[in-house]
């Protein structure tokens, strides 16, 4: 039986494959019923590594949700974090490094993909040490990236999968109220607007949430206001919903997301709600860390670290407010990031101290995760990437 999460509790389960393969089964029934095909065909996987082996390679089976070693995809140090061109042609990375080319700050790589294959386009400085996260616009030519330690950001023009040098940089330098967290800013978190006018990075440190216009032809960045979130809630991630109106930051420090409503007009953010993802009288350590969304926008999920789970949510597709439905087992230790597989039947897990991804089965009807699942051994996993 799995153990349930609850007050003070340690939200990780024993994964049982017997359950894992009943659940699994469900799943595969509620696919049928409800029209949506099942694959049958492997499809590779990408996971950032915080180790010297960057990206790891796998293969996914969608009928048995089942990840397959496929050796190491690219030697590149302490990958935070991964994305694709919108064409699918070309990989980048986020690597979390103190130093690169001899300078003090992270780097930030790009890759050409082929059948799986990553070539080596171009490698570039990023503002600060530390780079954590990189986004890419929708025209795919703005490269953002957001470097934690040095509390900094940049862009890069890219052309054919290579990277410029930084075009534009931002040194942030507000700092809140958590002594332990906040003693700098601490940039986390880049994304763009839903048409694409608006940039944003969210500084943990700072409790703000930056707002840019972007010049796609330059990838140039022009300040268009702040969103400021409560003081000592720690802004980590920033994610629209598909209603193209709403959006949700979760507040590291705190275990709260802010429900945003987004303004098409001048792309600023203001809160309309407060959601707690902690169960009521805990108290013990804890920190909120990602955010996945269903393609129809039904559901929401966030997931919880330190005591460690997934919180499930039904969505309002037009206001985006949210529902609870329940709390669930993560599979293991820090889920660093988490995804749906592409036919939402899956959920995937990078538990990054405890060197696993693990897969819960998902029911597309209700939302709802599996308690138990099963997992494979993945070295520091910190980025889930479907290829």
């Amino acid at each position: 039986m799995p153990h349930l999460i609850g007050d003070n509790a340690f939200a990780m389960a024993i994964l049982s494959r017997r359950t894992f393969v009943e659940s699994a089964s469900a799943a595969a029934v509620v696919t049928a019923s409800t029209g949506l095909a099942a694959a049958t065909q492997r499809q590779r996987v990408l996971v950032g590594s915080g180790t010297s082996d960057g990206i790891l390679a796998y293969d996914w089976d969608t009928t048995t949700g089942t990840l397959t070693a496929a050796g190491v995809a690219a030697h590149i140090n302490i990958v935070d974090w991964l994305t694709t061109s919108p064409d699918g042609k070309y990989l980048f990375a986020a690597c979390e490094v103190d130093s690169f080319n001899g300078k003090p700050t992270g780097e930030v790589a790009s890759f050409r993909l082929s059948g799986g294959a990553l070539e080596p386009l171009s490698a570039q400085n990023s503002a600060a040490k530390g780079t954590c996260h990189i986004a890419l616009d929708q025209s795919g030519r703005v490269l953002l990236s957001a470097d934690y330690g040095g509390g900094s950001a940049a862009s890069f023009l890219v052309t054919d999968g290579k990277l410029s040098t930084a075009v534009w940089t931002e040194h942030y330098t507000v700092h809140g109220p958590n002594a332990d967290r906040q003693e700098a800013a601490h940039a986390h978190f880049c994304s763009f607007s839903p048409d694409n006018r608006f940039a944003y990075i969210n500084d943990l440190g700072g409790d703000s949430i930056h707002i840019y216009r972007i010049d796609t032809a330059t990838a140039q960045l022009t300040s268009a206001g702040t969103y400021h979130a409560a003081p000592g809630a720690g802004p980590r991630t920033l994610h629209f919903h598909p209603n193209g109106r709403s959006a949700y930051s979760v507040n590291e420090l705190v275990s709260t997301v802010d429900l945003l409503a987004w303004n098409k007009a001048d792309g600023s953010l203001k809160r309309e709600t407060t959601i707690s993802l902690l169960p009521d009288g805990y108290n013990g350590p804890t920190t909120a860390c990602d955010t996945v969304i269903s393609h129809d926008g039904r559901f929401v999920y966030f997931a919880n670290r330190e005591n460690d789970f997934l919180y499930s949510f039904k969505a309002n597709t037009k206001t985006g407010a949210l529902t609870p439905l329940k709390r669930s087992n993560c599979g293991g230790k820090i889920p660093r990031n988490f995804v749906l597989d592409p036919t939402e039947r899956w959920m995937l897990v990078a538990n990054q101290e405890s060197n696993i991804i693990s897969v819960f089965a998902r029911d597309p009807r209700t939302g709802l995760l599996a308690d138990e699942g099963k997992s494979f051994p993945a070295a520091t996993p910190m980025r889930i990437l479907f290829l």
